[in-house]
Formats: C-alpha cells, sequence, structure tokens
C-alpha cells in the first residue's frame, strides 16, 4: 500500500522551530521530486518548498527562504522540512507531496499552529 506518513506538527511560539518529516511506504522516494505544500484556513494550497531527484536542487516560496530546509533520504525513503523563526502567518495545514510525472501521492496533512 502506497503511503505518505507525516509527523512533527503541532502548536509552536512565535520564532521557534518545527521539524516536519514524510516517511514513504510502498514505494521508493528516489525517483520521485518532493515537495511540501500547506494550506492556510480560507486560502488556496501553496508550494512551500520541494527538492529535486538528482544532485538535489530546492526551491522555496518567497515567504519562507532562508527560514525553511527540505532534505530528503533516499535510503531511509524520507523527506523533512526544517522550519525555524516561525511566524503567525505560517500557521496551515501542511502536506507532503511525492510527484513523478503525472503519477501523484499525498500525505495526510498534518497542522502546524505558531501562537504565542
Amino acid at each position: 500500500q502506497v503511503q505518505l506518513v507525516e509527523s512533527g506538527g503541532g502548536l509552536v511560539q512565535p520564532g521557534g522551530s518545527l521539524r516536519r518529516s514524510c516517511a514513504a511506504s510502498g514505494f521508493t522516494i528516489s525517483s520521485y521530486t518532493m515537495t511540501w505544500y500547506r494550506q492556510a484556513p480560507g486560502k488556496e494550497r501553496e508550494l512551500v518548498a520541494t527538492i529535486s531527484r538528482f544532485s538535489p536542487r530546492t526551491n522555496y516560496a518567497d515567504s519562507v527562504t532562508g527560514r525553511f530546509t527540505i532534505s530528503r533520504d533516499n535510503d531511509k525513503n524520507t523527506v523533512d522540512l526544517q522550519m525555524n523563526s516561525l511566524k503567525p502567518e505560517d500557521t496551515a495545514v501542511y502536506y507532503c507531496n511525492a510527484a513523478l510525472g503525472f503519477r501523484q501521492f499525498w500525505g495526510q496533512g498534518t497542522q502546524v499552529t505558531v501562537s504565542s
């Protein structure tokens, strides 16, 4: 069974850090572009960070550049998102995505709330 299982969400104060993890099962991520998306209440889902398959290249939304870091471990079949200097506007449900051509898999989504 193909799954992307996310962990590491929760509540954090402004300025704090969280590390999100996404573990794949039923397929190997090494051939897939891996991406983190988020969706805040009343807003469309947006790309947060993406990492390519080879010689991993990364891209970030302007709003998180310099604060978030995406990484992948193909041996462990995982992709992580380190989130630092969190702001209230980072509050959203975060989703892990694996994409290869027309094939896509999504994680279940996990809430991240940044609030004092």
